[in-house]
């Protein structure tokens, strides 16, 4: 990388940054617990969301943010579970950053549960903090079970990695205990969910997991 290129990429890093404290001391304030969903195209991130918000309806108001390059299908889908929700289309870029969420994070202050739903990407969202309290990623058998050791970044600074489609694993020719060991290598804290949420496997060990998380963020928030 050419020394403009470097300084170009380091000045919207510190941009970043500064956008992401404003939107996490906003959502501190307000006790919101926010998780950032990354993940590729199709792995299961919007139905994540939809099956969480009808399992816990009754103890918390969910909201989401739903990143895509363009279209408002997940925007659809979402409030259809009565996801409060905002769509938000990044054009030609491959990620959501603080800067494009900064103004619909305010939109937010009445949730208890803010979910970031990135774009379908394993590499791009790795590098922007958005405010989160805890990073998500969520893996398909369909992408193969070479995937996770392809872009260890991200699954790297995961909190929580989610294998998805577990019951397809045979079908495609994916060995899920490879994909277990590779996560495992690459980041020995985050639990490692094997679900298929169509068929509601794994689901009640994410919601244990969820549960914590929310619980042990919203302590820190208010303190």
């Amino acid at each position: 990388m050419h020394k403009i290129e470097a300084d170009v990429q380091l000045s919207l890093l510190e941009e970043n940054r500064k956008y992401a404290g404003e939107n996490r001391e906003f959502l501190r304030e307000h006790g919101v617990v926010a998780f950032n969903l990354m993940g590729a195209t199709g792995s299961g991130k919007t139905m994540l969301i939809e099956k969480t918000a009808d399992l816990v309806s009754d103890k918390l108001k969910i909201g989401a943010i739903l990143g895509d390059v363009a279209g408002d299908d997940d925007f659809k889908r979402v409030t259809k579970h009565g996801v409060k929700a905002k769509m938000v289309n990044t054009g030609k870029e491959c990620h959501l950053d603080a800067h494009f969420i900064h103004h619909a994070v305010e939109e937010f202050a009445d949730v208890d549960v803010l979910f970031m739903e990135n774009v379908g990407n394993l590499v791009c969202p790795v590098d922007f903090d958005l405010g989160e309290d805890y990073r998500v990623v969520v893996v398909s058998v369909t992408e193969g079970d070479d995937v996770i050791r392809k872009h260890p970044e991200i699954f790297r600074l995961a909190d929580a990695i989610l294998i998805n489609k577990i019951s397809l694993a045979d079908a495609v020719g994916c060995d899920v205990d490879i994909m277990l060991r590779d996560a495992r290598r690459l980041n020995a804290k985050a639990p490692v969910i094997k679900m298929d949420l169509k068929n509601d496997i794994g689901v009640e060990n994410w919601l244990e997991w969820f549960f914590d998380a929310v619980e042990r963020a919203k302590k820190y928030k208010s303190v």
